[in-house]
């Protein structure tokens, strides 16, 4: 996940690392936790791969020279990919992913938005009926967290629903190019 939103941060703007770091932090705190630790090797990482390129130095507060990178034609291909991807993990990382995603959705078209919205709501109906289906009595605090659960996922659907009317508007007001003929 952290890649897919250094990828997407660099698409905007080349950035050294403490930039990166304190955007992420500014934007995706709520997704994602980052350290100096994880985006340094990271950067080094993707800068191997050519996914990356530094593209110069720039004098930082304390002083010190920062590299700064730039996405790479490759590295535009390998985040458009997970964009688009759906990678089995954990119900807690996939949202996270998605809300990842969401905050990139401007450079996706929009019937790739629809698609993606698409499938994080059928995987919130699931996670739904899944919880629904739990019934906890025996303890009052985990049944309060169980309906703090349903309550968060339920709230999700709604939203979910409003972003998908909204981008199908948005896709019926685009002209295809037949009609443009």
């Amino acid at each position: 996940m952290l890649k897919l939103a250094v990828l997407g941060l660099l698409q905007r703007e080349p950035l050294n690392g403490y930039r990166l770091k304190q955007q992420l932090e500014m934007f995706m705190s709520c997704s994602i936790c980052v350290n100096y630790g994880g985006i340094y090797p990271l950067l080094k990482r993707m800068e191997e791969q050519d996914q990356v390129m530094l593209c110069g130095e720039e004098v930082q507060e304390a002083g010190h020279c920062g590299k700064v990178y730039q996405i790479t034609p490759l590295g535009k291909t390998t985040w458009y990919q997970e964009m688009l991807a759906y990678p089995h993990e954990s119900w807690v990382n996939a949202r996270a992913r998605f809300l990842i995603k969401f905050f990139f959705f401007s450079y996706l078209l929009p019937e790739e938005r629809v698609q993606l919205i698409e499938h994080r709501l059928m995987l919130c109906r699931l996670r739904l009926v899944e919880k629904k289906a739990l019934e906890i009595t025996d303890d009052l605090y985990r049944a309060k967290l169980q309906k703090r659960a349903i309550e968060v996922i339920q709230s999700e659907i709604e939203w979910l629903i409003e972003q998908l009317q909204t981008e199908q508007l948005q896709l019926a007001q685009t002209p295809t190019s037949v009609e443009q003929l």
